[in-house]
C-alpha cells in the first residue's frame, strides 16, 4: 500500500506547491495493467548543502541501490511503470526545478550545476554504491554524478541521451513548450498526445495530473520551472550548449562504472548519434528498445529488464 510521508519544509521553497496527497493514487491502476504488485511509496525531502529542498520517492521496504533521474520537464513519477516492472526497492529523484523539488533562482539546470544536489540525496537516502539510471537531462546529470563520485555509482544507464544528441530532439521540445497555459487538464492531455509524449491516453492523463497544477484562476500550467526556460536551455546554437557537450563527454570518458546506453528507436538518439557515442565510449553497451524518447513510460518492462541486468 502506498504511503505519503511529506516533509513540511518543501512547501516553503520557491516554485513549489504542497505535496499532492493523491500522487500515489495512480499506482494501483498501473500495477493492475502491468500485472505487478503495488509497492510502499514514501515521499522524502532532503535539504541540499545550499538549503534548498530536493524531493524524491522511495519505493519498496528497504534502502534502494537503484536510483532514477528523469528528463527535463518530467518528474520522479515518470518512472512509476518501470519501478512496478522492476519489483525492487528504487529511489526516484525529482531533479531541482522539477516535481516537488525547489526551483533555482538562477534557473540553471545544467548537469554539473544540479549534480551536487543529486549526490546529496544519494548519500542521505540510498544504499551505495547504486545503479544510477538517467533519462535525457537526467542521463547527463547521472554521468556528472558518476564522474565526480565514482564511489557512489556501480553501474550507469543512460536512457535516450548522448552529449551530441540529434538536434531534432531539442527542436521538438522547444516547440512543445511554446505553449504554457491551458484551459483544463484534458486540453493539456490532448496537447501532450499530439506530440507523441506520455504513452497512451490513460498514461498521458496520469502524467499530466502529476506534472501540472491548477491556478486560482482555473488556468492549468506546468508544475516545473523548466517549461518557461526550455527554449533557451536547449538552444543548441549557443556557446553554453557547446561547452556542456564537451563537459559531458569528459564526464562519460572519466566514468569508471560499466555504462549502458538505451536508445528509443523513435527517440532522440539516432544511428549517427549512437555511432558517435560508441566512438567516445567503446566499452559501453548499447541497447535499442521500441519506444520514443520517454522509454520509461512506453517500454517499462523492457527497460526494467535492462536495469535488472545492470543490477545483477
Amino acid at each position: 500500500m502506498a504511503s505519503d510521508h511529506s516533509g513540511s519544509t518543501a512547501t516553503q521553497q520557491s516554485g513549489l506547491v504542497p505535496h499532492d496527497a493523491e500522487e500515489f493514487s495512480f499506482l494501483a491502476g498501473q500495477a493492475e495493467r502491468l500485472g505487478a504488485a503495488v509497492p510502499n511509496a514514501e515521499r522524502i525531502d532532503v535539504a541540499s548543502s545550499a538549503g534548498a529542498v530536493v524531493s524524491a520517492i522511495a519505493y519498496g521496504d528497504a534502502p534502494a541501490d537503484i536510483v532514477l533521474l528523469h528528463g527535463a520537464g518530467l518528474n520522479a513519477h515518470t518512472w512509476d511503470a518501470t519501478v512496478l516492472s522492476l519489483g525492487e526497492p528504487v529511489l526516484a529523484v525529482d531533479l531541482p526545478g522539477h516535481g516537488d523539488s525547489a526551483w533555482r533562482e538562477d534557473a540553471d539546470y545544467s548537469p554539473h550545476t544540479i549534480a551536487p544536489a543529486v549526490i546529496g540525496v544519494i548519500e542521505a537516502v540510498a544504499s551505495t554504491p547504486v545503479v544510477l539510471v538517467g533519462q535525457s537531462l537526467g542521463g547527463l546529470t547521472a554521468a556528472a554524478v558518476a564522474a565526480a563520485r565514482p564511489d557512489l555509482v556501480s553501474r550507469l544507464v543512460l536512457v535516450d541521451i548522448t552529449p551530441s544528441i540529434d538536434q531534432g530532439g531539442p527542436e521538438k521540445l522547444r516547440a512543445f513548450y511554446e505553449r504554457l497555459e491551458f484551459s483544463s487538464r484534458e486540453e493539456l492531455v490532448d496537447y501532450a498526445v499530439s506530440f507523441g509524449l506520455g504513452g497512451d491516453r490513460v498514461e498521458a492523463r496520469r502524467g499530466v495530473h502529476l506534472n501540472s497544477r491548477v491556478r486560482e484562476d482555473g488556468v492549468v500550467e506546468w508544475k516545473h520551472h523548466f517549461a518557461t526556460i526550455a527554449a533557451h536551455a536547449l538552444d543548441a546554437s549557443s556557446s553554453a550548449r557547446t561547452i556542456d557537450q564537451a563537459a559531458s563527454w569528459r564526464d562519460l570518458e572519466t566514468v569508471r562504472a560499466e555504462t549502458t546506453l538505451v536508445r528509443g528507436t523513435r527517440g532522440f538518439v539516432d544511428d549517427s548519434a549512437a555511432d558517435v557515442f560508441r566512438e567516445h565510449i567503446p566499452s559501453a553497451s548499447i541497447v535499442a528498445l521500441d519506444a520514443p524518447h520517454n522509454v520509461q513510460e512506453v517500454a517499462p518492462r523492457e527497460l526494467a529488464d535492462v536495469i535488472r541486468k545492470a543490477h545483477s
